[in-house]
Formats: structure tokens, sequence, C-alpha cells
């Protein structure tokens, strides 16, 4: 990762935009300006969670979880937002992915959406995503996983995205594993009988296996056999 000080290279906002940056180009380009003007070079690391440390520091402690987060986080939050381009999301980006704050939930329009739909927040005065909203979002995740919400919030977020939502309809099929010297034949699926309206066909399969453990006291070859008839279902 380049250092903010190469960032700040007046040519560099030029060769993002060559790389696709687009309009963030501009934006990288004067944060990183920003930080390099900072009186102390280790600015960005004192925004760091003492908790989570950079290699070879000790680990602190940061003080008892509030429902707004801790005292530490918010104000590394407020300090990253005086950074040019840089809005709340965004700070909460860099606090939880870059500076180890784990209750930051960093919170767009997706996010809300899965807060009304599966966490019981309710629209109410929170009809668009205001700063109040944006802060309601938050605590309410803070307030179900608290020092880890903006992990949790990772996991909800990735798993809603329809590209891991979308599941393959149920099929039965034969799926054949290569072991030495000898082939195993097991089911794609699992029982086929539990899909209702759906016709599968399953054949009978025998399968042999032997797993072989060469110990060193001595012990006896341990040999598994292993049959599996399955049935035609319509």
């Amino acid at each position: 990762m380049p250092s903010p000080m190469m960032l700040a290279d007046p040519k560099v906002e030029s060769q993002l935009r060559q790389l696709g940056f687009g309009y963030r180009a501009k934006y990288l380009h004067q944060t990183a300006v920003q930080i390099c003007q900072k009186e102390n070079e280790k600015w960005l690391d004192n925004l760091r969670n003492p908790e989570s440390p950079v290699l070879g520091q000790k680990v602190g402690t940061a003080g008892e979880m509030q429902p707004g987060g801790r005292a530490g986080y918010r104000a590394a939050h407020g300090e990253l937002l005086a950074l040019q381009g840089v809005g709340p999301k965004v700070a909460d980006c860099v606090c939880l992915m870059g500076l180890g704050w784990g209750e930051a939930v960093p919170v767009d329009t997706h996010v809300w959406q899965i807060a009304q739909r599966d966490y019981k927040f309710g629209k109410g005065k929170h009809s668009s995503l205001t700063k109040a909203t944006y802060d309601a979002v938050g605590d309410r995740f803070r307030s179900l996983w608290g020092k880890e919400a903006g992990w949790a919030h990772s996991v909800l977020f990735t798993a809603d995205l329809r590209v891991f939502s979308e599941r393959p309809s149920a099929k039965m099929g034969v799926k054949t594993i290569k072991t030495e010297g000898e082939d195993l034949a097991i089911d794609a699926t699992l029982a086929s009988g539990l899909v209702a309206g759906t016709k599968t066909e399953v054949v009978e399969t025998k399968v042999k296996r032997e797993l072989e453990a060469d110990r060193q006291d001595g012990s006896a070859i341990l040999k598994t056999n292993t049959r599996a008839k399955r049935r035609k279902h319509l």
C-alpha cells in the first residue's frame, strides 16, 4: 500500500484517473496531501484502537463501550470527517477495516434496509438516510453486537448480496472423488425426498473405502467399508 507521502505526489491524481479511479482520484490525492501536512507524522496511527495496535506495539485498553461506540472510536471518526471527500460511511470503513474499531458500522441504503427488514428498525421519523438515521442504525447494530457490530454488519451485508443469496435449484447427482487407487462415489445433494413436488432418481451405489493409518506404535490398519443404498422416488 503506498504511503500518504507517495500519494501526495502531484502526478498521482492523473495516474489514478488512468487506472480508473474516476472522481475519487482527486479526493485520494488531496486527502494524502492533508495527512502529510499534519504536524504529527503519526497522526493516523494515533487514531487506531489501542486494543488492535500495529505489529510490534503493546496492546492497550480502549475504555468502556457506549451506545455510540467507545470514545476513541468517536474521536477517530470525527477526525477523519475533516479530510477531503470523507463522509460518515468512508470514515467508518477506515475505522473498521484500517484502525481496528470493531464497533464502526458503515451504513448505506442497503444496510438501512437490512436493519428495517430483519432487526425491527422501524422507519418512524427515519424516512430517509439522514445523519440521525445513520447514527440510529449504527446504534441499533451496536446494541446487538457491541464491539463486533461492524464485522457483524459486514457479514449481513455480504450475505444479502444477490451473488451470495441465490441458491441453486435442488438436483440429484453423483459426484466422483478420486482417491488413491479407487473412486469414491457420493451424492451431490442431500436426500431428495425433502423437496416437495420434485421428481428425483437415485441409483444404488456401492462404496468401498479403505483408510490406512500407519502409526509408529504398529497399530492395526483401519479399514472402513460403506454400502449406500438409494431408492427411486417419484
